[in-house]
């Protein structure tokens, strides 16, 4: 079955992927910060209860310690949970569904994180599958809400709606040429936030931006939704024509940069995470410009995933160090690319 993680979505150009989050805790029950064990254990169990009783989809209920360190961060590089779900252990939990467009983490910030993801710019879908997540919940559990607030959380910037609407961005020409500044400088103004792969306090790797709003109180979800959607399709558009733009000045250098990185990356024995996203994001460019014809985004998507230290380690079957990582990570990469 594929993944949301590995397929192309609507403007999957440019666009990666689509996530909306919501933030909700159970009434009369303190903060995941405040609670004892056994409150956080009947947290965790009144969940996976509620999601054993919905008989329409199947769903995968991962108890954080139950898993070891490889696989809590396997789940992080799929970005199925977040890196500070993966350091929790007991009373903390992951529940999925089985193609992984649905993951509710229990016991992270707040007792509940409802996600739902979907490949390229698809924000309203991934707002409708929320939202039926949530109200499936909401009828079986009592949330802490607040008529003048609306939902209460742990962390006051995500009181009212609860909710993080983002889009994962490829943005190379705009990064490369530092027009990028401006675009999220406009961005804060009008109450979206940047952020890396992996979130806030992440790193922005292989040209990668996340771009949310900050703002959920005084908003309705459509709203929310209605503005990053359309802040979106703006830098996309305005990438596609920083990409163009360098293309035409010299097509002849614009090619050779695409297809040595490619060249790299089909020969080399050693490299390293951060030279592999930097050379994969050029063979990413080149794909959506027409240059390479006979390599997927799909496939590049795949390789993006594979090479994760987690994802290599666990393909290994071994614990490795920095220097054997690098080597396997280049066979990896050359396996990928190669097998067209």
């Amino acid at each position: 079955m594929s993944r949301w993680y590995i397929d192309k979505g609507p403007q999957g150009d440019v666009a990666v992927s689509s996530r909306v989050r919501l933030a909700r805790n159970f009434e009369n029950i303190p903060f995941h910060s405040m609670m004892d064990e056994a409150q956080a254990l009947e947290v965790e169990n009144r969940v996976k209860k509620a999601f054993l009783e919905d008989s329409g989809k199947k769903y995968s209920f991962i108890d954080m310690q139950d898993i070891d360190p490889v696989n809590r961060q396997v789940l992080v590089e799929k970005h199925l949970i977040s890196p500070n779900l993966a350091e929790r252990r007991r009373g903390s939990a992951v529940i999925l569904s089985d193609d992984e467009s649905i993951s509710v983490m229990v016991n992270e910030e707040d007792h509940l994180r409802i996600q739902c993801m979907f490949p390229g710019l698809q924000l309203e879908k991934a707002w409708e599958l929320c939202d039926r997540i949530d109200v499936f919940l909401e009828e079986r559990i009592d949330y802490a809400f607040d008529k003048e607030l609306g939902y209460l959380t742990c962390c006051p910037t995500n009181i009212g709606t609860g909710m993080r609407a983002s889009v994962m961005l490829h943005l190379p020409a705009l990064i490369q040429t530092g027009y990028i500044k401006d675009i999220l400088d406009a961005c804060a103004k009008l109450g979206a936030a940047a952020r890396g792969v992996y979130g806030e306090h992440s790193e922005a790797w292989g040209n990668m931006v996340q771009i949310s709003n900050q703002i959920t109180l005084g908003l309705s979800e459509n709203e929310i939704i209605k503005g990053i959607d359309d802040m979106v399709s703006q830098i996309i558009g305005q990438e596609r024509m920083i990409r163009k733009k360098l293309y035409d000045r010299d097509p002849l250098a614009f090619e050779d940069k695409v297809y040595r990185s490619l060249g790299i990356l089909r020969n080399a024995r050693v490299i390293s995470f951060e030279e592999s996203v930097r050379l994969l994001s050029d063979v990413k460019l080149g794909i959506s410009m027409g240059i390479i014809s006979d390599i997927s985004d799909e496939r590049i998507n795949e390789v993006m995933l594979c090479i994760q230290p987690a994802n290599l380690q666990k393909a290994a079957g071994i614990a490795i160090n920095n220097e054997v990582r690098d080597a396997h990570r280049a066979e990896a990469i050359r396996k990928k690319l190669n097998s067209i």
